[in-house]
């Protein structure tokens, strides 16, 4: 089913480059723009690359990616999943009329025994449909699904974008984990994280949004750093803009935690509102996220009391997260790593100050401690809540830190520079496609000429052989399966939501 964004065609002429316009087809596993970034990803760099006069077709599985309005040629086309993880009923086992082929049936039974399966049966579906549309796009973009049905042929050039390994949040949460069976959770849920370590290696372009994920990526999944691109993302710095009309509300604070997962660092950042309010009682935090009813989170408030001083918001439009965010005195980002950090940028584009910790990429985003923000080590509720404490008690620095950090977001990430830097990164792998197709019919011709007997030259240009190997299999070669002794269920469901 297509659901059209916008029923008017792009118009024929040429893109801002000056090039003819491109069909991109763009894929997302997950495309909720309200929880995670890879949905926020979606959205605006889709409405950007229409803007530039390029054809999209966003192609999702639930949540659907929320697509803007009123641009001509944007599109969603939706590539339904069976939605194991959706609300009110999430691990749900589907009635037997819901299942439509063997992959319906590979997506259940990973799911029964404890892994998550959606970038690998997306892939799949992905594979399926754009095969049957061979010549509808001039280029495939896949966000971060990384699946064994990506490899090969999949009817036009493909770009992947990575925003960073999941391979740190795998680690991370086996650091945290108590007990065994947590440990033994933890490693078959992220099982797939071996097939995105195959499958990246393969890969012939690769974007990503930090110097630390280009980093990350080569360290983590071993791919060679002549195929990795940095484009940095962005804020939507026409939403998030400075409002003086919205009154700042004394003493709050603000972050966004997408998921309850060590990751995010939340619980650092509530141990130091526990020391902050000793000096600055009226000191509470605005957390847009979901409540977490257990886990370390939930266990720290009720220890320190702060009940009444931490709020929880979900499903807030983009209007009030900017006004939520144009209210506070200080936007804080405690977590131990990301591979770019959204929120930190948003923030900083509303001009609000900014205090954050230095892990992964964040400090490419939020510039240098005592310029563009203040900066705190991961980790270190003590340094958090130090911070916390000072911006809190010197309005001067709140404003020229706020100044500052919008100056560099309006400098170095937008959504524009971003749809740019894609495009580019697009036309070189369309070209490269072009050139290895020329060298592989060359190569043919020389291969019929050779006489019967002598060497015969490969057709297959070098290291795509096992991809298209794999491809053509239909299946993985190693999904993973195991059995699972526990269900942890409430953290499993905030990390497939989102």
């Amino acid at each position: 089913m297509t659901a059209e964004a916008s029923q008017a065609g792009p118009s024929e002429g040429p893109a801002s480059d000056g090039l003819r316009p491109l069909r991109i087809a763009l894929l997302t596993y997950k495309g909720n723009p309200f929880c995670g970034g890879q949905g926020v990803y979606v959205r605006h760099l889709s409405r950007e690359l229409a803007r530039l006069g390029h054809r999209v077709e966003v192609i999702g599985a639930q949540p659907y990616p929320v697509l803007d309005e009123g641009y001509d040629g944007l599109s969603l086309t939706e590539l339904p999943s069976l939605d194991l993880y959706r609300q009110p009923d999430p691990f749900r086992t589907p009635k037997r009329d819901e299942y439509r082929d063997w992959i319906d049936a590979l997506e259940v039974g990973t799911m029964w025994t404890g892994g998550f399966p959606e970038p690998l049966t997306f892939s799949l579906r992905a594979r399926r449909h754009l095969r049957a549309r061979r010549g509808d796009f001039d280029v495939v973009h896949d966000n971060q699904t990384l699946g064994y049905g990506l490899l090969g042929d999949v009817g036009a050039p493909l770009v992947t974008t990575i925003h960073h390994p999941i391979t740190v949040d795998r680690q991370l949460e086996l650091d945290a984990a108590e007990g065994w069976q947590r440990r033994y959770s933890v490693r078959r849920w992220y099982a797939f994280t071996r097939m995105q370590k195959r499958v990246a290696r393969r890969l012939p372009s690769v974007l990503t949004v930090s110097g630390t994920s280009r980093q990350e990526i080569v360290d983590h999944l071993g791919v060679r750093q002549d195929r990795i691109h940095v484009v940095h993302i962005g804020a939507d710095t026409d939403l998030f803009a400075p409002d003086p009309s919205v009154p700042v509300v004394p003493g709050r604070i603000v972050t966004t935690s997408s998921a309850d997962v060590p990751l995010k660092g939340l619980v650092f950042l509530v141990e130091a509102l526990a020391k902050v309010r000793a000096e600055h009682p009226g000191a509470h935090l605005v957390v847009v996220g979901k409540r977490p009813a257990e886990g370390p989170v939930a266990q720290a408030m009720e220890r320190y009391g702060l009940e009444g001083a931490v709020e929880f918001v979900k499903g807030i439009s983009d209007a009030e997260l900017v006004d939520l965010v144009r209210s506070a005195q200080v936007a804080c980002v405690p977590s131990l790593y990301e591979g770019f950090s959204l929120p930190a940028a948003e923030a900083m584009a509303t001009g609000t100050p900014l205090l954050a910790t230095t892990g992964g990429a964040i400090p490419e985003v939020a510039g240098r401690d005592g310029e563009t923000c203040l900066a705190v080590p991961p980790g270190d509720a003590e340094a958090l809540a130090a911070g916390l404490t000072r911006l809190l008690g010197d309005a001067e620095l709140r404003a020229r830190l706020g100044a500052a950090g919008r100056e560099r977001v309006l400098r170095h990430f937008t959504w524009a520079r971003a749809a740019q830097g894609t495009v580019a990164r697009y036309r070189e792998a369309i070209a490269l496609a072009g050139r290895d197709a020329a060298d592989t019919r060359a190569a043919g011709t020389v291969r019929r000429r050779s006489a019967a007997g002598h060497d015969r030259p490969a057709t297959t240009p070098p290291g795509r052989s096992a991809a298209l190997a794999d491809a053509a299999a239909g299946t993985p070669a190693d999904t993973g399966a195991v059995s699972v002794t526990t269900a942890e269920t409430s953290d499993r469901e905030s990390r497939a939501t989102c």
